[in-house]
């Protein structure tokens, strides 16, 4: 079977377990599990990693990674870690998020025709920021003297910028020479 006609087979199957999931949600009432409702997010994750995997297609695992961290995380603060404080419970939403994010170079790297790594930064960004919200104190203070001087990377940046577009603008004229 051709790539075009495996990747409208797993759109097709992936559009029917969407509808089939939500079609059952509206009719099936659970309520003897509590927060199944926040279970959407990650099993439709799921469905979009399953089609990523299936398909070698990395676009896919993007919308699987996002949905599936934030559902992940909706449901971990809504349950088992509702014991914490709020500035806990951030931290840690932001942190499962954070692992959504990473699981989407993880699974591109294994599963994908090309790894996806730029997924790596707002992970780490995220990650950085709930870690000093869970564990409070001086990880805080840290945050909050990096939110008052990250500007600095833009500049440091723009000036890495400069010096290379001159470097190569030295090493052009003096191929022509």
């Amino acid at each position: 079977m051709n790539d075009k006609r495996r990747n409208d087979l797993i759109g097709g199957l992936l559009l029917i377990s969407i509808g089939a999931l939500v079609l059952v949600a509206k009719f099936v009432d659970l309520p003897d599990l509590p927060n199944m409702g926040l279970l959407f997010l990650p099993a439709l994750g799921a469905l979009f990693m399953l089609a990523g995997i299936l398909s070698r297609n990395a676009g896919l695992m993007v919308p699987g990674g996002i949905l599936s961290g934030i559902g992940w995380a909706a449901y971990l603060v809504a349950g088992p870690f509702t014991w914490g404080t709020e500035t806990q419970e951030g931290g840690i939403f932001l942190l499962t998020f954070a692992l959504g994010w990473v699981s989407i170079t993880v699974v591109s790297a294994l599963f994908a025709k090309k790894t996806i790594w730029g997924t790596l930064i707002p992970a780490a960004v995220l990650a950085a920021v709930g870690g000093a919200l869970f564990f409070g104190g001086a990880f805080m203070d840290v945050l909050e003297v990096a939110g008052r001087l990250w500007p600095l990377a833009l500049i440091a940046a723009g000036v890495a910028v400069i010096f290379k577009a001159a470097r190569r603008m030295e090493v052009s004229e003096k191929a022509k020479a």
